[in-house]
């Protein structure tokens, strides 16, 4: 499913850049529902739902991946802010670590971080849609010291050749001058 980048020696870098599933799950597993809920409710991070799909037990193999844990670009936006200033309820050198092993790319002038994701919802016969697919990017753009916090989300209405996360994130970076031009300090 993963393809290459999930079948090696992972760390937590590699696991933010290829969104390997099982090295998420093996922390879900050790962390268990009840303290992934209490992280995300003292984070404002979504729903903080962790029971995963109706009816399958599987909160802790999938519940954020087009599951029961919903969180809304708003959200996403406000926990970033949050890891920016240093505001999470978690010490400022997990903050400094986290934000270090995000993938980062140089955007006309700019320095732009950021996490790509893709789900796709179920059909009724718990099939995957894969027709519509869900695609986002959630980040922030550093330039002489200006910091802009952004989340991205995108629905297919087609089957696309490639990831809907991928897709929304070149989209974003490809609209980025624009997007940060408009921006007034």
């Amino acid at each position: 499913w993963g393809g290459a980048n999930w079948t090696r020696n992972t760390d937590p870098a590699s696991w933010m850049r290829y969104s390997v599933v099982w090295y998420s799950q093996r922390i879900t597993h050790t962390m268990g529902a009840a303290e992934l809920t209490r992280y995300a409710r003292s984070f404002g991070y979504g729903n903080a739902d962790f029971t995963g799909d109706t009816g399958e037990n599987n909160g802790l193999d999938r519940a954020w991946i087009g599951s029961s844990l919903k969180v809304s670009p708003r959200e996403q936006v406000a926990f970033l802010r949050k890891l920016m200033f240093d505001t999470l309820p978690v010490t400022k050198t997990a903050m400094a670590n986290t934000r270090a092993i995000i993938e980062s790319q140089a955007v006309d002038g700019w320095t732009v971080h950021g996490k790509t994701g893709t789900a796709y919802p179920r059909n009724k016969d718990r099939s995957f849609d894969y027709a519509r697919g869900f695609g986002w990017y959630i980040g922030w753009a550093e330039r002489q010291g200006t910091t802009l916090v952004f989340a991205r989300l995108t629905q297919a209405r087609e089957r696309t050749s490639g990831s809907p996360g991928m897709l929304t994130r070149d989209g974003l970076l490809n609209d980025w001058p624009a997007l940060a031009a408009r921006f007034k300090p």
